[in-house]
């Protein structure tokens, strides 16, 4: 059964006030065993909006869901010449403070897991392990008819060869890779098909609309159970998709703690929010527990 897609959020009942009160989680993540779920925050720091914030990119764009893109060759060929053209930037997105922090809390045994709600790769790329990528990731592409997986940087070449010139100026880049083209910019733009079967080639990636694959599910469900406490870090908890882990960590009597700036829809399940820029209290709660957390790294998305 597919989820009927949410991009808002409205509180129905009075939550409690975030702070700037770190102890909480410096705290959890010295006892170890902490599961992270990470969203579309921790990577705005490096360029990459998130959806809701202040200037979320839902306040001028709409997400591709996956109704519209199975359903309509049109809204295919614009998916595709927004997402070719976003993949340039995003693919050049580079780690930041917080990514790294949560590397360093991994390496130093803090960790049992991190699952992300993002497609943009920056945990893998500042170093964390086993990274459950829940909506799946923009490097991959899958081929609808024959299943076939194929690398992204693959498909941005054949598009190249095929739409050569196009050139748009991009009004901007959204959390799902996509850049903001009016349908005059996207034009004849010409969409490739599989290059084994023919098919129809989408991203690896869980649209709004899709459900995630349930062994996924399931497979992040087992971490919950294993967990000793539930980190959410920029995340408004708006989809299913990330909220249900955090009322199971609840239900199960595990301290849930987020970090993000403003309210969340998981917010009355948590001991804790921390109203903070990620980079700046995760490096902050580094600090206290004397873990260093390594500079800038060149390695990236590839594009």
């Amino acid at each position: 059964m597919r989820m009927r897609p949410t991009l808002s959020w409205t509180p129905t009942e009075e939550l409690p006030p975030g702070t700037t009160d770190l102890a909480p989680v410096a705290n959890v993540l010295s006892s170890g065993g902490v599961l992270v779920l990470s969203g579309a925050g921790i990577s705005t720091e490096s360029g990459i909006p998130d959806y809701r914030g202040e200037g979320g990119s839902l306040s001028r764009h709409t997400p591709m869901t996956y109704q519209d893109f199975i359903g309509s060759a049109q809204a295919r060929r614009r998916y595709w010449a927004r997402s070719h053209l976003g993949w340039r930037t995003f693919g050049r997105a580079r780690p930041n403070a917080g990514h790294r922090a949560v590397a360093a809390f991994g390496r130093h045994g803090l960790l049992s897991g991190v699952i992300t709600q993002n497609v943009d790769g920056l945990h893998q790329a500042s170093g964390s392990k086993g990274v459950v990528e829940l909506h799946g990731s923009l490097d991959r592409v899958v081929c609808l008819s024959c299943g076939a997986f194929s690398p992204r940087r693959e498909l941005a070449r054949r598009l190249e060869e095929t739409n050569a010139g196009f050139e748009p100026v991009a009004g901007g880049i959204n959390p799902d890779g996509d850049a903001d083209l009016t349908d005059e910019q996207v034009g004849d733009f010409r969409v490739v098909p599989c290059s084994i079967c023919g098919g129809i080639l989408k991203p690896d990636v869980v649209f709004f609309g899709e459900a995630v694959p349930s062994r996924r599910v399931e497979y992040c469900r087992e971490l919950v159970r294993e967990a000793s406490s539930l980190l959410v870090l920029g995340s408004s908890l708006t989809v299913m998709s990330g909220l249900r882990f955090v009322r199971q960590a609840a239900q199960a009597g595990k301290p849930v703690l987020i970090v993000n700036r403003d309210p969340t829809r998981g917010d009355r399940h948590a001991v804790t929010r921390v109203a903070l820029p990620l980079g700046t209290a995760l490096t902050t709660v580094a600090g206290r527990l004397d873990i260093p957390v390594e500079g800038p790294t060149a390695t990236s998305v590839e594009p």
